[in-house]
């Protein structure tokens, strides 16, 4: 952790992420901020590692964000492990690999992931948000795993409200990136899993304010 002018800047990771989102939602608070993966970053920051996570993971970081993908580790496809030959080992192998970051030598980690496995498996999340409850007109119930930081709190006045649909005498509430039935809108394409997978940037703001 560096001092400057009597303020805490941390060196903080965030693995498994190209966007930039949460990188720059930290960096605008004074912090020294880096995103870590295998891809390029979107925006061409100098910012980004671009390498695997596990070769820079032990480099003496104060804060480690983690966002492994979840294709093997979310309820909506597991369904799938029973079905496709191998599935089942990769879904093992992205737990372990959840493991190794739980297990990092960094004081504060929070891994982030959708419902899914992970508290099956390994343990239960500390809690659970939404994008709506941070600002974001979306709905994507998110866990989050921690160590050394304190949950997230929404900000009062930030909360979206969603459209409402009315079902056999029950009224739900809706937000953009859902159909009426509550399925997400997004369909099919080569960019999907990355488009869902970005942070939403009310919580990337909520997670840079609070975790200091």
């Amino acid at each position: 952790m560096v001092k400057v002018k009597g303020l805490s800047k941390l060196k903080v990771l965030i693995a498994f992420e190209c966007s930039g989102i949460v990188r720059e939602a930290f960096r605008a608070q004074g912090h020294h901020a880096y995103s870590c993966d295998l891809k390029p970053a979107e925006d061409g920051s100098p910012y980004h590692i671009q390498d695997d996570v596990f070769n820079v993971i032990g480099k003496g970081w104060d804060l480690l964000i983690a966002h492994p993908p979840c294709t093997y580790l979310c309820s909506s496809g597991l369904h799938w492990n029973g079905r496709t030959p191998g599935r089942q080992a990769k879904t093992d192998a992205a737990l372990d690999m959840v493991r190794a970051l739980m297990a990092a030598p960094v004081d504060r980690i929070a891994i982030e992931n959708p419902v899914g496995c992970i508290s099956t498996q390994i343990r239960k999340a500390d809690q659970y948000i939404q994008p709506y409850d941070y600002g974001d007109d979306a709905s994507k119930r998110t866990g989050l795993w921690l160590k050394g930081l304190p949950k997230l709190v929404s900000p009062s006045g930030l909360r979206v409200p969603g459209r409402q649909v009315t079902k056999n005498g029950i009224t739900y509430e809706r937000w953009s990136n859902q159909t009426d039935s509550g399925q997400n809108r997004l369909g099919p394409g080569i960019n999907r899993a990355t488009d869902r997978a970005r942070t939403y940037k009310g919580i990337a703001a909520a997670m840079a304010a609070q975790w200091k």
